[in-house]
């Protein structure tokens, strides 16, 4: 799965995902109407109403775009129908031919680790049958618990030629209260960024990067520079772009000379784009998908527009 992600991104030149995190506020009023007059003020209607938003979004982007990321808590906090749309959303995108990166920040150890990562990647004995759960391309993984938590993972992403992202820099505020203690004369994430580098020599692609990639937020460049020199064979995951403050300029240190090596990923400055003044003046709520097309091409231009000034 790393090769065909690593080939869409060269094929599209477009080393970005979007961030399918749909919060109701999101949704236009007519979609949002709709739905729930179909089902009333409830979890249903708006589980319904956030499957659509996503469609008609994913209907205006996918030929521009390698990948997509539902972040799952977007999902369940509408309960069991919330978690139904996520599928939905995962089984349409995966339709489409987009590479789908569940966003579900898994991290425990032994038999429970390995459940996730069978409902997630893998596949379950039923009798005699093999049932895949949700069956996304890729996860991201909380590394805290060590090898125990993450070698489940990498063990189903052999089997199933599936890949992980491992939470190595986080791009909140707050992320330095753990993240950035010394130990051993080293902060923490860069002994998290070696480990990872470590877990990922078991699963090369051809492309030469790894099936363990790594998460580092935008906002933390000079971090993202140090990074990228210990994790030499992970694709980077970039959160934190546009609004939380994330700049193209920033991020060129996260790629390799070649223009490759990151992936960068925009949430709501893309699903929500219409509400942005810069768009909601020529795109109406009607159109809010065109918008989310235009908010696109324009975050495409901005970061190849950045390593072209770098020289990457």
């Amino acid at each position: 799965m790393i090769d065909k992600l690593m080939a869409k991104i060269k094929k599209l030149e477009a080393p970005i995902v979007v961030g399918l995190d749909p919060m109701l506020s999101y949704v236009p009023e007519y979609l949002k109407s709709r739905a729930l007059e179909e089902f009333g003020e409830t979890l249903e209607g708006a589980a319904e109403a956030i499957w659509q938003f996503n469609k008609a979004i994913v209907d205006a982007c996918y030929d521009l775009i390698p990948a997509v990321k539902p972040q799952i808590a977007m999902y369940e906090q509408f309960g069991i129908p919330g978690m139904a749309a996520f599928k939905k959303t995962v089984d349409y995108c995966k339709s489409k031919d987009l590479v789908v990166i569940g966003d579900v920040k898994r991290g425990d150890i032994g038999s429970t680790s390995a459940a996730y990562a069978a409902g997630h990647l893998g596949k379950v004995l039923i009798g005699s049958k093999s049932c895949s759960g949700f069956d996304e391309d890729f996860v991201t993984v909380n590394p805290y618990l060590g090898t125990d938590g993450v070698k489940p993972f990498v063990d189903v992403c052999k089997e199933e030629n599936k890949g992980i992202f491992l939470l190595v820099k986080t791009s909140n505020p707050s992320s330095g209260e753990f993240q950035d203690q010394m130990v051993n004369g080293k902060p923490l994430y860069e002994l998290v960024g070696e480990k990872a580098a470590e877990w990922g020599e078991e699963v090369i692609g051809d492309c030469g990067y790894s099936a363990v990639g790594a998460v580092v937020g935008a906002t933390y460049p000079e971090v993202g520079k140090a990074l990228r020199r210990i994790m030499k064979k992970q694709l980077i995951l970039v959160p934190g772009y546009g609004a939380q403050g994330g700049k193209a300029e920033d991020l060129v240190h996260y790629f390799h000379e070649d223009g490759l090596g990151a992936i960068v990923n925009s949430s709501r400055g893309i699903i929500a784009a219409y509400k942005n003044a810069a768009y909601s003046e020529k795109f109406s709520e009607e159109n809010f998908a065109d918008a989310s097309r235009q908010a696109v091409l324009d975050m495409k231009e901005d970061i190849l527009g950045a390593l072209a000034h770098s020289g990457h």
